[in-house]
């Protein structure tokens, strides 16, 4: 066994505090277990093996992407295993956690600066524009999350794993937006199985564009880009619901006061929003959603440092 064998696999646990007893179950995958604590490993290992599979990389070659952080750092972990270089642009909007994991892996990093620490539709966009110039030098591989259709197929197993853990009875699965890649791979897997399966889609309410609103800046970290996002497919989609930053953060909180689970920023937006649908759908159904990260990836930011 290899550390990239460590990737899925996951625990489904039952959030027991914050959920009324009228309500829905909610069930957490805690993708905090895979290697470098987030779901993002699944889409990495998927996205440079089929990459090294057809000969779009080859030993030797040099892997560029623009990230917040997460994908990053999970790049870094499979370049690192594979024995490629990797050049990250990112940006100080995101976690220093974040970017010191990469870095200790052997990413090579470019920031691109922010407004005031901000995701926003510019920053993301000219990250994205960094990353096309560091792609254009020879034996480079631009892994281009945004539009990677293999990063979806990494996602797949993800909701086999559901599937298998709840032996079928899911009806909700609720989780937030960056490339949606996420959403669509589970989506398209539990729909499979069982098409009555709601699935509902989380972008911050400051940026709800998949809503039709306009962008704008929050600090969700690692979704919401500002505009809809090339992997989105609609008609896997039955809601949207949005979650504002303040309220996605106070989530975060008490999930680890109440419920023990320490976990990101959009692990608070997701729990929020199966709260909203476990509410609607009553006990005796099950609601589905992702803790994408772990806590331990904000502990200098606004959610969990000492006020």
């Amino acid at each position: 066994m290899e550390i990239l064998d460590a990737i899925g696999n996951t625990s489904l646990v039952r959030l027991r505090k914050l959920v009324p007893p009228t309500s829905a179950q909610i069930l957490a995958k805690l993708e905090w277990e895979n290697p470098t604590g987030s779901v993002k490993d699944r889409m990495a290992h998927a996205v440079i093996s089929r990459a090294e599979q057809d000969g779009r990389l080859q030993p030797g070659d040099s892997v560029v992407e623009y990230t917040g952080g997460s994908t990053g750092t999970s790049l870094a972990l499979v370049c690192a295993a594979r024995g490629y270089r990797l050049r990250i642009v990112s940006s100080d909007a995101f976690s220093r956690e974040k970017l010191d994991q990469m870095a200790a892996l052997g990413a090579e990093l470019t920031l691109v600066p922010s407004e005031g620490g901000l995701t926003t539709r510019k920053l993301i966009l000219d990250m994205i524009e960094a990353a096309r110039r560091l792609s254009s030098e020879p034996r480079s591989y631009w892994t281009d999350q945004l539009n990677n259709h293999d990063s979806i197929a990494g996602y797949q197993a993800l909701g086999e794993e559901i599937w298998s853990q709840t032996q079928g009875r899911v009806d909700a699965f609720v989780h937030c937006v960056g490339t949606a890649a996420t959403l669509r791979g589970v989506a398209t897997v539990l729909k499979r199985r069982k098409p009555s399966v709601r699935v509902v889609a989380v972008e911050p309410a400051e940026s709800s564009v998949l809503l039709g609103g306009q962008a704008g800046p929050h600090k969700i970290e690692g979704v919401g880009i500002g505009y809809t996002p090339p992997l989105w497919e609609p008609s896997l989609v039955d809601e949207i619901v949005p979650v504002a930053s303040a309220d996605a953060k106070e989530m975060a909180r008490r999930l680890a006061r109440e419920e023990a689970l320490f976990a990101g920023t959009s692990a608070g937006a997701n729990v929020l929003a199966a709260l909203r649908v476990a509410e609607r759908l009553g006990p005796a159904a099950s609601v589905v959603t992702l803790l994408a990260d772990s806590g331990l990836k904000y502990l200098s930011t606004d959610v969990y440092k000492l006020r």
